[in-house]
């Protein structure tokens, strides 16, 4: 998925400037870019010469100008049929895996350090994204659907994450169970 599509969605909300619109995906839990000037200004440039955005320029006084940037009747029909494509699968990408496909060369007691450093990480993410909620990140609310939706969005990116706390204890779990087998 392009960055672009990120960008036409946020513009089909409200209009930005290239900063607001890196602030936006910068702190968003699921837009997964790292919302750097340069990929947000070349998108920007692409969309602009798609037809796809428009710009305007705001002179300010003591400041720098900026550039308002809002989505074209083009842009919305090319959201739209993007929205439309059959969806990818989730991408997993846990380099936590890799660390943990190797630790049986760890002793118990460090792979349980290891394990309770992640689930502690874990933890912390997940009182992250709940702190993240209640200060109301950019949510569009222009229908009660709408808001529904981006609510939920935040709810399974919570659940991934006690899930793997889960998982987390499953995996402790069956480990004092193989333990004990192989003692006896």
């Amino acid at each position: 998925m392009s960055i672009k599509y990120a960008i036409l969605g946020i513009l089909s909300y409200n209009s930005y400037t290239g900063y607001d619109l890196k602030k936006i995906i910068q702190d968003s839990p699921f837009m997964h870019w790292s919302g750097n000037n340069n990929q947000i200004y070349r998108s920007l440039v692409e969309l602009l010469g798609e037809g796809l955005v428009t710009n305007e320029v705001l002179h300010q006084e003591s400041s720098p100008s900026k550039k308002l940037y809002t989505i074209t009747e083009e842009g919305r029909v090319r959201l739209k049929e993007w929205i439309l494509l059959s969806p990818e699968p989730p991408e997993f990408k846990k380099s936590f895996l890799v660390q943990l496909a190797w630790a049986d060369q760890l002793t118990d007691d460090e792979l349980n350090d290891l394990l309770m450093k992640y689930e502690y990480e874990i933890n912390m993410q997940i009182l992250l994204q709940q702190e993240m909620i209640r200060r109301g990140p950019f949510l569009p609310n222009r229908s009660p659907r709408e808001e529904f939706i981006w609510n939920m969005i935040h709810k399974n990116i919570i659940s991934a994450y006690e899930n793997e706390v889960k998982w987390v204890a499953y995996l402790r779990q069956e480990l004092c169970k193989q333990k004990r087998r192989t003692i006896l």
